[in-house]
């Protein structure tokens, strides 16, 4: 029998290799790589050699969540308790193993004494210890181990998206804010697992089955509520629910005034952490009640901008100036609110270098938030997209590993540590924090878009393939709610040209230009696809309008992205090229 049982797939062999050496070298027992007779002979051991393993680690990949053996091992473990996962690349986890912690290793360099090894080592000699002392017992060879000595699983809980029953579809982002604050506050408990934001509002407006649910997400309970908030009155309704039983462990109603707000989240933290009989740590109370900002005016601006950005596509500049707006108020009303000076620095970049608009270009703002809160992961992140644009990457490359370490699951942190790695022209590195942001936000359809790019050009059609079903996906539900919505429509397009669907590629781009012709961003993401589908002229064609009016970071964009490469040697398309920066230059707007 194997101490450890290591299930990954055939493909990832060389990555997993130095993994399997760090864990012998622990002078445990690896069973990963046999030498065995192929079909029956062969399911036969890696059954036995699973169900004797002491733990499991799984080694998710792009490659092996598509590998049905591995997500089968991989459920197995999970049902028996020794489950220890680890990630490459981002990979997004099946759901129903989502709410098992798991060690993501980029970047751990091969390199046994890194944190996130040690993670694992320690996580597997809690679990092999556990075995042991349990074959002992049933043996009689030794003592009966106190409970106290045996790592007990943490609790684990999903918070269901509060419902809005404001009766107004306008306070949407006030109900989800209320959502994500719990799902914040709850994650700083150690005792307590919190299934992450994506997974929990991938079940938002869905009638949603709770023992099924907490079987998917192997979680111990389920959290659900709803919010009511008119005029300056709010009343929030939550209930606990323990997924065994499917029993009320703690319920409650609570009618205040808005001001009241934060002390409210406080008390729902503290009821839920009382119901679960768990310990709060005083430096984890601290953590909870530190809000950002003590005025309720402000914090309602900054939900409004925080939704206007996350349900919308970044390259619309509508979205950035309704941000931008919001938050600039937000800061008037309290200047010490590092979170909204963050937010408008990050609208108001966007503004600057993808749309040619004059003023702020998001340092001004992003140095206020960090002189505010030096640890806010997300005012690093913009400071390190600014300064790629002055092509200091030097500093970018600093301010991104900043942020990259304070907070590794911001959805905004990831976003941006991809877009420097495309700049780098670091495409696997790029994958993995593009792989990391989808998972993060479900909304967000530019990250599954330029995977198609990154995946195409280190030739990898499986990771092309998925990324584009989910970009396809999600796209065609903006445009359920915005039919006209001309960015949607070039991530649609794309997505359907890497599936071989020219023909509905070709309807949708010319549906779009009747209705859009003036949306650039949409122009370009067209002639990427018409590139796909080999029809590099009309593709030419279609980037003359984008280039005449194209500022830096399109420019910057267009020297390194790989979609156009077959287009580089056309004289057409170096002319373009060469003018566009002709005009750049002359305008005094080339980032320098």
């Amino acid at each position: 029998m194997a101490d450890v049982f290591v299930s990954y797939a055939r493909t990832d062999k060389s990555r997993v290799a130095p993994l399997v050496a760090a864990i012998e070298a622990q002078g445990w027992s690896v069973w990963w790589d046999p030498e065995i007779s192929p079909g029956q002979e062969f399911d036969r051991q890696i059954s036995a050699a699973l169900k004797t393993a002491a733990a499991v680690v799984v080694v998710w990949t792009p490659t092996s969540v598509e590998s049905r053996w591995v997500r089968g091992e991989a459920r197995d473990a999970a049902d028996r308790g020794v489950l220890v996962p680890v990630r490459f690349d981002g990979a997004e986890l099946p759901i129903d193993v989502r709410a098992i912690h798991t060690t993501d290793l980029d970047g751990w360099g091969e390199d046994a004494q890194s944190p996130q090894v040690q993670e694992l080592l320690r996580a597997l000699g809690a679990i092999i210890a556990r075995k042991i002392a349990s074959q002992a017992v049933s043996a009689g060879t030794g003592p009966a181990v106190p409970t106290s000595a045996v790592a007990a699983p943490r609790v684990a809980i999903c918070v269901l998206p509060f419902s809005n029953m404001s009766g107004d579809a306008e306070q949407e982002y006030f109900s989800d804010g209320i959502s994500e604050d719990v799902i914040t506050d709850l994650n700083k408990v150690s005792a307590l697992a919190v299934v992450a934001r994506n997974t929990a509002f991938g079940f938002k407006g869905k009638q949603v089955d709770i023992p099924l649910i907490a079987r998917q997400l192997k979680v111990s309970h389920i959290l659900e509520g709803s919010v009511r908030k008119a005029g300056q009155r709010v009343r929030i309704s939550a209930q606990l629910i323990d997924s065994s039983t499917g029993n009320h462990v703690w319920a409650e109603r609570y009618d205040r005034d808005l001001n009241d707000i934060f002390a409210l989240q406080d008390e729902i933290s503290q009821a839920i952490v009382n119901a679960l009989k768990l310990k709060l740590l005083p430096e984890e109370k601290k953590a909870i009640e530190q809000r950002g900002t003590d005025n309720v005016e402000a914090y309602n601006l900054y939900l409004m901008a925080r939704q206007n950005y996350a349900t919308g596509i970044e390259q619309d500049p509508r979205r950035a100036e309704a941000s931008v707006r919001l938050c600039r108020r937000a800061t008037e009303i309290d200047p010490s609110y590092a979170h909204a000076w963050a937010l408008m620095a990050l609208g108001q970049m966007l503004l600057h270098f993808a749309h040619g608009r004059r003023g702020d270009d998001g340092m001004s703002a992003a140095e206020r938030a960090l002189a505010l809160d030096g640890n806010l992961a997300e005012a690093h992140a913009v400071k390190a997209r600014v300064l790629s644009q002055y092509g200091r990457h030097d500093d970018a490359s600093t301010e991104i590993e900043v942020a990259l370490r304070l907070d590794p699951e911001s959805y905004e942190v990831n976003k941006s540590a991809a877009y420097l790695r495309v700049r780098q022209q670091r495409l696997g590195e790029a994958i993995r924090f593009y792989e990391k942001a989808m998972t993060l936000m479900e909304t967000d359809v530019n990250s599954p878009s330029m995977l198609l790019t990154c995946y195409g050009a280190v030739g990898d059609m499986q990771g092309v393939t998925r990324s584009a079903h989910v970009a396809l996906a999600r796209a065609e539900r903006i445009l359920a709610q915005d039919p006209n919505n001309g960015a949607a429509m070039g991530y649609g397009v794309a997505a359907l040209a890497c599936l071989g669907e020219a023909d509905r590629a070709m309807a949708w781009i010319n549906r779009a230009l009747l209705i859009d012709p003036d949306n650039m961003n949409m122009r370009y993401n067209f002639a990427c696809a018409l590139v796909v589908l080999k029809r590099d002229e009309a593709a030419i064609e279609i980037l003359g309008p984008v280039f005449d009016t194209a500022h830096i970071d399109r420019l910057n964009h267009t020297k390194v992205d790989p979609d156009l490469d077959p287009l580089r040697g056309d004289p057409r398309f170096k002319a373009m090229l060469g003018a566009a920066e002709a005009r750049i230059a002359a305008a005094g707007d080339d980032g320098s």
